[in-house]
């Protein structure tokens, strides 16, 4: 039996690099341990609050969150942290040499009806030693994080992990506490007749995408000449596992519902992390054209479109993208 503790011994040098994620997965068993409780340990509804998104925060959102940012911070490897949560990064020591962005609960409109929920996280080098880190420290590329994942809380907790060039899969053993090794090569198929897509939005996609899932409803009949089913979890991290089990393609792509944002979704806390893990178990994923992991941030909060998963239908949709800019 591999363990995760003993996975990170034998595939990572970076002994601060395996702390930090450690501390980080000990938090997620604190926290699927409040999800198995639910009502009873007053976890359910509203904070009575919103975060920096304009979101309304649950209460397990904000405790969350807090766990998490308290335990980073007293990890004396973390420099600093970043959460979807919160206006400004935290700094947090000084001499650290990692600096951590998580959203503490992706899918938290699905706490109260009791469906999948997630932690997902991503690790980036920390280039100022002994300095206070700030948020433009952040702003580093997805092709430059150390390590991504995310915690699935669902029927089990699955850990979902990269820190070399392959994707692995833990379930937390609830007798023991530990995260147990179950697949230590992830891969997804590079076709797919699976897809995830929030299609209210129809109206405000543009023309490309609106071309794309015609073609799909069309199934057999249409263009692509087979059937294609339609998968919606409401939470990325629940739509992304469902992918690097047995592939597909999710996507959020540009709309403009809201004319101050390019996509729902937010790069660092989102996009580049599951870009990272999608890319190392086979997959692709862009903002429809662009490699997600070579787009360069601005602003910690920045949100773009995405769409990921399997390598050719990603690639469909950025060819349908092309050729109409083209056009």
């Amino acid at each position: 039996m591999t363990t995760l503790t003993s996975y990170l011994d034998q595939h990572s040098t970076n002994t601060e690099l395996n702390d930090v994620i450690t501390t980080v997965t000990n938090v997620g068993k604190t926290i699927s341990q409040l999800l198995r409780k639910g009502a009873l340990a007053d976890i359910l509804g509203e904070a009575g609050n919103q975060n920096v998104q304009g979101e309304e925060q649950k209460k397990l959102d904000v405790l969350a969150n807090d766990l998490l940012l308290d335990a980073l911070a007293e990890n004396t490897h973390c420099a600093g942290v970043a959460s979807e949560e919160l206006d400004n990064a935290t700094p947090a020591n000084a001499d650290g040499s990692l600096l951590v962005l998580f959203d503490p609960l992706d899918g938290s409109s699905n706490i109260d009806i009791n469906m999948a929920v997630g932690t997902i996280f991503s690790i980036l080098p920390y280039q100022r030693q002994g300095q206070t880190s700030e948020n433009s420290d952040f702003l580093q590329a997805g092709n430059q994080q150390l390590a991504a994942g995310y915690l699935l809380y669902g029927t089990s907790t699955i850990l979902a992990l990269t820190i070399t060039e392959n994707v692995v899969m833990f379930s937390l053993d609830p007798d023991t506490g530990d995260y147990v090794l179950i697949e230590d090569n992830v891969q997804i198929d590079a076709d797919t007749s699976e897809y995830a897509i929030n299609s209210s939005n129809y109206r405000y996609w543009r023309a490309p995408m609106q071309q794309y899932i015609d073609e799909l409803i069309a199934g057999e009949a249409g263009v692509r000449g087979r059937d294609f089913n339609t998968r919606w979890v409401a939470a990325m991290v629940g739509d992304v596992h469902r992918i690097l089990c047995r592939g597909g393609l999710f996507t959020y792509p540009f709309d403009t519902k809201y004319a101050h944002k390019a996509g729902k979704l937010r790069l660092m806390y989102e996009a580049n992390p599951m870009s990272l893990l999608i890319e190392r178990a086979g997959g692709g994923a862009t903002d429809a054209v662009n490699r997600i992991l070579d787009i360069e941030p601005t602003d910690i909060h920045q949100r773009v479109p995405v769409v990921l998963g399997s390598k050719n239908e990603v690639d469909y949709v950025k060819n349908l993208h092309v050729n109409y800019s083209e056009k």
